[in-house]
């Protein structure tokens, strides 16, 4: 059985790598939407963000021929972010491909290589699917957590004060008319105002379980689909066809989505909770993968991926290892809103 990890290529970190980012992962809603882009290799474990910002204000008048103000000069940031390093260590032993082996068998490595397939598909993929998954739902709310409860804040990052919580009311059973509206309002406000001259072509509200039941049943929402064929959004239920989320309709300028995500008990979403990002800006989020810790891969361009395997001490199997290098944050984290059921 090693033999066949020695000599044949199909098993060297190039084609293992090549193979392990063909399979099909478990999507998540993020990645789905499309908001992170594709994701770009670097060559570096650190991504530096440079800031540019020129500084405009309101003139005041002088006198003719007396000196004018002056006007600051543009300021340049570079904000370092370190890209994190993610491995699953796991292993193929001699005693599972027990009986594979035959003189000149044209299905010996295919057997293998199944064993390996399967692994990947069953655990080791999807958890480096719900891992990226989850750091983007960090970038959605501007503070990233990781399984071991470390977390990233991106506002000490780019050195920027996370704007309030909005208060919703939504458990209030007697709601002053209009008074949602002039919440969301509030919202695209803030929004623009944060963005400045970024321009943006919408804002999705990413909602927990009970804050997007309460929005869904409130007055306001209601009486705006009374009648209306868009009422069926309403009516319909919650999964959409391709199970990824819990469903979503369009209110006051907003596309409110029921966010499904969750792992064991940990809820990628609180559920009192929304957090609110822009639609259609450019560069407002960045996806970068950095090169893996092997030798042959050093200064490289990175890939989302990375496996290899190495034959155990013993000689009773092989180390077979996976490793994801990524990083996917937020470039404007004061612009990142965030709302409270109540």
């Amino acid at each position: 059985m090693l033999d066949i990890f020695r000599s044949n290529p199909a098993f060297n970190v190039v084609n293992l790598t090549l193979a392990i980012n063909k399979q099909k992962f478990v999507p998540g809603r993020l990645g789905q939407l499309g908001i992170f882009g594709a994701g770009r290799g670097i060559t570096t474990t650190t991504v530096v963000a440079e800031e540019k910002n020129g500084i405009f204000k309101l003139l005041s008048p002088t006198p003719r021929g007396a000196p004018g103000e002056t006007v600051d000069k543009t300021k340049r940031k570079l904000r370092p972010l370190s890209v994190p390093h993610f491995e699953v260590n796991d292993a193929v032993y001699a005693e599972e491909v027990q009986g594979v082996r035959a003189f000149g068998s044209e299905t010996e490595l295919e057997t293998v290589m199944g064993k390996v397939a399967e692994r990947n598909r069953d655990v080791i993929l999807p958890s480096f699917s719900a891992t990226e998954e989850y750091q983007r739902i960090g970038a959605v709310k501007g503070i990233i957590t990781y399984a071991d409860g470390s977390t990233v804040s991106l506002f000490d990052a780019f050195e920027v004060s996370q704007p309030a919580e909005i208060d919703f009311d939504l458990d209030n059973a007697n709601p002053v008319p209009g008074v949602l509206r002039e919440k969301c309002a509030g919202v695209v406000r803030s929004m623009g105002a944060a963005l400045e001259a970024t321009p943006f072509s919408g804002i999705h509200a990413f909602c927990g379980d009970k804050f997007f039941d309460d929005l869904i049943k409130h007055p306001e929402v209601r009486a705006t689909y009374l009648n209306q064929a868009a009422a069926a959004e309403l009516r319909q239920g919650y999964v959409t066809a391709d199970g990824q989320s819990w469903g979503s309709f369009e209110f006051g300028g907003i596309r409110w989505e029921n966010y499904r995500g969750q792992v064991g008990s940990t809820k990628f979403v609180e559920d009192d909770k929304a957090h609110f990002i822009p639609l259609g800006a450019p560069g407002f989020f960045d996806c970068v993968y950095s090169p893996a810790d092997y030798i042959e891969t050093v200064n490289t361009m990175g890939r989302r991926l990375y496996a290899r395997q190495y034959e155990m001490n013993n000689g009773k199997g092989v180390h077979y290892d996976v490793q994801m290098n990524a990083l996917s944050y937020c470039t404007r984290p004061n612009a990142l809103l965030r709302g409270k059921r109540t």
